[in-house]
């Protein structure tokens, strides 16, 4: 059997998708770990690189967790025996107890359950859940005011040290 070149390793291993926007909408306070409920097809559309999880977010329904929106576009190669459809309800896989405190959270506290990350971890898929609590306008406009300053620190540090 011939050996998996390193090429294959990074291609295997590490991040499928990542919701950069989330850091820009929410005040991401608590992270977990989650696993998905997949079918075949989206296993193989993952592989290939055609996940999206911009604008997913998970939801709380009958003690269970569901992920709405994320995007899985099916390869016409894979699903020519299931109608596949790109954003169907998915379920989420975590301990009852890590359930139970979400669910008080969301209900009670109002917070949103929104994913940051889609990774591999082995051979599975596993999502980063953040809880979230939505940004006003001008909480964003700080943020990005401060993204600004930090850029421009950097840019003066660097030619500071590049004169002396």
């Amino acid at each position: 059997m011939a050996k998996k070149s390193d090429k294959d390793k990074a291609n295997s291993t590490g991040t499928i998708a990542l919701n950069k926007r989330a850091r820009h909408e929410y005040h991401l306070e608590q992270r977990m770990e989650a696993g998905l409920s997949l079918q075949g097809w989206e296993l193989k559309s993952i592989r290939a690189g055609r996940a999206n999880i911009g604008e997913s977010y998970a939801v709380v329904r009958q003690g269970e967790l569901f992920l709405f929106g994320a995007q899985f576009t099916p390869l016409i190669q894979a699903s020519t025996h299931v109608v596949a459809d790109d954003r169907r309800t998915r379920k989420l896989l975590l301990h009852r107890r890590e359930i139970d405190s979400l669910i008080g959270k969301v209900e009670r506290d109002g917070y949103t359950l929104i994913p940051t990350a889609m990774y591999w971890k082995g051979n599975k898929v596993k999502l980063e859940l953040a809880l979230a609590k939505g940004k006003q306008t001008h909480d964003k406009r700080a943020s990005e005011k401060d993204r600004e300053w930090a850029r421009d620190k950097q840019r003066v540090m660097r030619r500071h040290n590049r004169d002396a």
